[in-house]
């Protein structure tokens, strides 16, 4: 086999842990905020938030181009301001990231926190528990297999993105040169030798998520079976 640059490999982990980090501090926020309240619009929210799952990655894309580009709301403030451009850089991988992982965080996120009896917390507010203690003490510890849940999900899902990561990064070698971009041009150059081992690992790094996260269900199931049977 001839020699591959594993840059590609190294920029993804990277990317894929910043997006990750910054969904499950996101996603958790607005899941906690939205599972427990009901208000007019509620369902809109949601559906936005959810949006990205169901729209192609090149529709995402499109409109983070929209929202970025030099004549877009937000590119414009940035350049004018900070002078900062964001499509076409290592930033814009990140962004493309975190949109299109943040619906499975927020989902999976949404579901914990309404799976628990809401008595519990209630019980801890009528002892003087103030909401951030009863969050750090109780909901977040009762919530943790389906945060972890959200968290590798997101993870292999912003590891595996190529549509919005085209559309706003474009492809720079060293730069923005995800495995599925890596995969992509490989293919396009008729570099099959290369594309395949790309194809290979993200396979196996998908599978392995996937595996861990089985053993990891089955694990917390178990231990609640036998909690629950003391």
């Amino acid at each position: 086999m001839t020699d591959i640059n594993l840059s590609p490999l190294w920029l993804s982990f990277q990317t894929a842990a910043i997006a990750t980090v910054i969904v499950f501090v996101i996603g958790v926020f607005f899941a906690r905020l939205l599972a427990r309240n009901s208000f007019p619009g509620k369902s809109i929210v949601e559906a936005f938030f959810l949006l990205p799952l169901v729209l192609p990655p090149t529709v995402v894309g499109f409109g983070l181009l929209y929202l970025f580009g030099k004549n877009g709301l937000l590119g414009k403030f940035l350049m004018k301001w900070f002078d900062f451009q964001v499509v076409f850089s290592w930033y814009a991988v990140i962004v493309a990231a975190v949109v299109v992982s943040f619906p499975l965080m927020y989902q999976s996120a949404s579901t914990a926190f309404q799976q628990y009896d809401l008595r519990i917390e209630n019980a801890a507010y009528t002892m003087g528990a103030s909401k951030w203690k009863v969050f750090w003490t109780i909901s977040f510890p009762l919530a943790w297999p389906g945060l972890i849940a959200g968290l590798v999900l997101s993870f292999a899902r912003a590891l595996g993105e190529f549509g919005a990561t085209l559309m706003l990064a474009g492809y720079i070698p060293n730069v923005t040169d995800t495995i599925p971009l890596a995969i992509y041009f490989a293919v396009e150059s008729g570099n099959m030798e290369q594309a395949t081992f790309w194809v290979v690992v993200i396979i196996a790094l998908g599978f392995s998520a996937i595996l861990w996260l089985n053993w990891w269900n089955k694990r917390n199931r178990m231990r609640y079976t036998k909690q629950r049977n003391d």
